[in-house]
């Protein structure tokens, strides 16, 4: 069912694989036009594939967010190709998987690039796409944050602290531009079946002494990690006309992890 008549433009990076694929079929199942940004081709043209098989429309655009010219860059181009951006999907991040150390030991190197992929992009990726929300008073910003944006994250300091601090940026939008019909939204994932998710888990089962099927098991009361596939109709709820009055929260999918504890 498509959640509104107005093919509405929404830009969802990360979009590749993982939770940002599975959002981005799903809002153009929902009729929205869909940029979708990675940094891998073949990802993306996979995505834009079965987005077009269905009859969505959409529009691929390869970048790497770590470089600070690449928001404004992505912005224009789907602006002059779709039109403005109405939706902005900050999902794009990296996680603690890549080289996950104690804080004595951490790579400084690597604090440095998580932060200006999970923090920095969303930040100029929501100043590009603002001044048009504003001006024709309709807009929807969503971050796919995580759990531990509201938990530490052990031997993951710079993935934890970026977490919280998205968190913050988002509510800090979503009161500046509350009355000018644009709102902004986290969703907080809790262990999900992604790339960087399976790494995480082989690091933490060898940590501990324990088998990777085992240690699934054991990380959400379900008894089981999430799928992508979980966390995209809350984005289509969060970018739609019926969430309106849905403004800086950030709402965890997590299996029931954080309410456990």
């Amino acid at each position: 069912m498509k959640t509104s008549t107005i093919k509405r433009v929404a830009l969802v990076t990360g979009a590749g694989r993982g939770i940002g694929r599975a959002i981005a079929i799903a809002f153009a199942k929902s009729g929205f036009r869909v940029a979708i940004t990675a940094r891998t081709v073949a990802e993306l043209t996979d995505v834009a594939d079965e987005i077009r098989a269905a009859g969505g429309e959409t529009m691929t655009l390869a970048a790497d967010l770590s470089d600070r010219a690449a928001p404004a860059r992505i912005v224009q181009a789907v602006k002059r190709e779709l039109g403005p951006v109405e939706i902005l999907v900050n999902n794009a991040g990296i996680g603690s998987s890549q080289d996950p150390r104690p804080l004595v030991d951490f790579d400084d190197d690597f604090w440095d690039l998580t932060m200006a992929v999970n923090v920095t992009a969303p930040y100029l990726l929501c100043k590009q796409v603002l001044p048009d929300m504003l001006t024709r008073n309709w807009g929807r910003i969503l971050t796919i944050a995580s759990i531990n944006g509201k938990v530490g994250s052990l031997h993951g300091a710079a993935y934890s602290a970026s977490k919280h601090a998205i968190l913050g940026l988002t509510k800090t939008i979503a009161l500046e531009v509350a009355r000018h019909g644009v709102t902004a939204n986290a969703i907080c994932p809790g262990p999900v079946r992604t790339v960087l998710n399976d790494r995480r888990i082989a690091y933490d089962a060898e940590r501990l002494g324990t088998e990777v099927a085992q240690l699934e098991t054991s990380m959400t009361p379900l008894g089981r990690r999430l799928e992508p596939e979980e966390i995209a109709p809350l984005a289509v709820y969060l970018a739609s006309d019926a969430a309106a009055a849905v403004t800086g929260q950030a709402y965890n999918i997590d299996g029931g992890v954080v309410m456990s504890g």
